[in-house]
């Protein structure tokens, strides 16, 4: 009996999969619960339309990143943070404080898709952001102490 799976199945398959069952597991199990339908041919004709339409999205949806991904990898950050003599931060800067720098320049990004280790020293790092399950990008920022920013764009100004 073939059967298109609604969910994962260990086991047996993936959703949208068709697959071959003994009559009494799909009748008796996987039809009732709504885990499967019988995969007749209009059943067949209507999932390879769905996967069809889904590709279109899914498509969409990864070239938006890729997009995104572009810009992001052109961005270079400058955090500045409370700073010990030893160059030592107070605390440290985490993905909360990349997406608010990114937002100051109008990218809004949802931090938890941020990765980056514990930056718990003054200098440059870099922060991998993962826009979808293809693409990531990297932004490049740097920490400085509080302070050392305008005194150092007023030595560039004299």
């Amino acid at each position: 009996m073939e059967i298109i799976l609604k969910e994962d199945i260990i086991g047996l398959g993936f959703k949208n999969e068709i697959v071959n069952v003994k009559a009494g597991y799909g009748r008796n199990y996987l039809i009732p619960y709504g885990k499967g339908v019988i995969a007749s041919e209009s059943a067949k004709k209507q999932l390879a339309e769905d996967l069809k339409q889904k590709a279109v999205k899914l498509a969409k949806i990864k070239a938006e990143a890729e997009a995104m991904a572009e810009k992001l990898n052109a961005v270079h950050l400058t955090i500045s943070t409370k700073v010990s003599a030893t160059g030592q931060i107070y605390g440290s800067v985490n993905n909360l404080h990349v997406a608010e720098e990114l937002a100051k320049l109008g990218l809004e990004i949802n931090r938890k898709i941020i990765v980056l280790k514990d930056v718990k020293e003054v200098g440059s790092y870099v922060a991998l952001v993962k826009l979808h399950k293809d693409v990531t990008a990297n932004v490049a920022f740097d920490v400085v102490a509080e302070g050392a920013n305008a005194e150092a764009s007023a030595a560039e100004e004299a």
